[in-house]
């Protein structure tokens, strides 16, 4: 009830004032049964613009953070995104893949609608990175299709760390839906989960045209963050505190 008291009436007509969405290829997505709906992530706003577009209801496994959060905010977003129907995961520890893919078939075994996002974590800087098999595991095991999907403009319109968004249009494209069924009763291979997953991301790189990067965005994201950890040693070795007299 709720769910659909946010879609219809409080959150959905004010995405759509906000980002004015051009929606591509919505034929795509199936009118009933299980389906994985995979996009790039680019902005906190990606988790409300798809369901707000979308005829069917559909559950996304979101990071156990945006349920945990501290205070007054952290509570709101925690309420929020139950009352979507969202399902937290913890991405921490050797048992986090296997936990998301467990409840990503849940979610499927019941006829329903699974949005995942492959890179596992928003593009800091608006380019599409490597994907994570987990997208692939959990479309051969539940043997359903998965429709690839491009989020275009929502970076410009929201930015990491940026609250409120700008006003700024946004496009959602849906491709056409991709069979794995060649691969069934092969999940459990390796290279078979990577080739299934790099095809589901070079569909959605078709839709999106960002540029690739061919590295997790979590690695790159750690990588660049230790740089500026060297830079700051480097400038304080050079330019030391003088003591205050």
């Amino acid at each position: 009830m709720f769910y659909r008291l946010l879609k219809y009436v409080i959150l959905g007509p004010l995405l759509r004032l906000v980002f004015r969405p051009r929606i591509e290829g919505l034929e795509h997505v199936p009118d009933a049964g299980a389906a994985i709906v995979a996009g790039n992530h680019l902005s906190f706003s990606d988790h409300f613009l798809m369901p707000a577009i979308l005829k069917r209801r559909i559950t996304f496994l979101a990071k156990a953070e945006y349920f945990t959060g501290p205070g007054v905010k952290g509570r709101l977003t925690a309420a929020f995104f139950r009352s979507a129907g969202q399902i937290p995961v913890d991405r921490s520890g050797k048992e986090a893949g296997q936990a998301a893919i467990r409840e990503g078939l849940g979610v499927l075994s019941k006829g329903q609608l699974l949005g995942i996002y492959p890179e596992g974590t928003r593009s800091h800087d608006g380019r599409l990175y490597k994907g994570k098999v987990g997208v692939a595991a959990m479309a051969l095991k539940g043997r359903v299709p998965v429709i690839p999907c491009a989020m275009i403009g929502t970076f410009e319109a929201q930015p990491p760390g940026q609250v409120i968004p700008n006003l700024h249009r946004v496009t959602i494209r849906f491709g056409e839906p991709l069979d794995f069924s060649r691969y069934a009763g092969m999940e459990h291979e390796k290279a078979v989960l990577r080739a299934v997953t790099d095809e589901i991301m070079y569909a959605i790189l078709g839709l999106s045209g960002q540029e690739y990067v061919d590295r997790y965005a979590a690695d790159v994201k750690a990588a660049e963050a230790e740089q500026a950890k060297e830079k700051a040693r480097e400038k304080a070795r050079r330019f030391p505190r003088m003591p205050l007299s």
